[in-house]
């Protein structure tokens, strides 16, 4: 897939673009698009508008997904893992913030709050079988190729 174009809307909360923090980012970072500040307490959810809608290319999705640092140093994490925006959506992107922290933790405008990739989307035809083949790891689930 090349030469993709992302259509962005700037919304009546713009703040600024998505951003792509270096040249080798995967994910540009989402911001706050918030008048007040919006105020997490620990165990909390909150969604955060980020002031922008999308026109995403075709057979493509946006995959919203936790700022590493916001995750780690502060416990502040996409609520659902990973959000999937598909591309006949065109409302305004908003993002699900979980605080795992112990303390109440603030967003302002403008903070970065997530960042979203561009992935290509494949849709396989699903078809019912009675048999799948078989694999060395077969049915073994959670852990069952070990621990190391």
């Amino acid at each position: 897939m090349e030469n993709l174009t992302l259509k962005i809307k700037k919304l009546e909360n713009f703040v600024s673009m998505p951003q792509y923090q270096t040249a080798g980012a995967s994910a540009m970072d989402l911001v706050a698009a918030i008048d007040e500040d919006v105020i997490i307490p620990s165990g909390e959810i909150r969604i955060i508008p980020t002031g922008i809608a999308i026109e995403l290319p075709h057979n493509t999705e946006a995959q919203v997904r936790s700022r590493s640092g916001m995750a780690i140093k502060k416990g502040i994490a996409v609520v659902n893992g990973i959000g999937t925006i598909d591309e006949d959506y065109r409302g305004e992107i908003c993002v699900g913030l979980i605080n795992h922290s112990k303390v109440d933790f603030t967003i302002q405008r403008g903070d970065r709050i997530a960042q979203m990739a561009i992935m290509e989307v494949l849709k396989p035809q699903v078809v019912l079988a009675d048999d799948l083949s078989d694999t060395a790891r077969a049915e073994g689930g959670f852990g069952s190729t070990g621990v190391k």
